[in-house]
């Protein structure tokens, strides 16, 4: 099992920037996807962005050229740089990673980290 500790979430105002990190351990040894998820109050948790170990991004067209994911395979680290934020970017966001191991799919999330987005 992998456990991951995020944190950079807050209050920021619109038009704003904040960057959250998540930090990996346990079990690391051939993690593949690392990326983060966001849910809204009343809303079903949807992707926000996703980096494979080779470097290759997703992002989901709501964020794509305000947000930027970056990883680091030497710390086991996922980066979230979130710029021009709006107030429907005001969510928990959960930091997520995927493994595969023995032909079998592996996913482990984060606590969640509150991002509010409001003046």
């Amino acid at each position: 099992q992998v456990q991951l500790v995020e944190s950079g979430g807050g209050l920021v105002q619109p038009g704003g920037s904040l960057r959250l990190s998540c930090a990996a351990s346990g079990s690391v040894v051939g993690l593949n996807v690392m990326g983060w998820y966001r849910q809204a109050p009343g809303k079903q948790r949807e992707l926000v962005a996703s980096t494979g170990r080779g470097g290759l991004t997703n992002y989901a067209d709501s964020v794509k050229g305000r947000f930027t994911i970056s990883r680091d395979n030497a710390k086991n680290t996922v980066y979230l740089q979130m710029t021009s934020l709006k107030p429907e970017d005001t969510a928990v966001y959960y930091c997520y990673v995927r493994k595969v191991v023995d032909s079998q799919l592996y996913t482990d999330w984060g606590q969640g980290t509150q991002v509010t987005v409001s003046s």
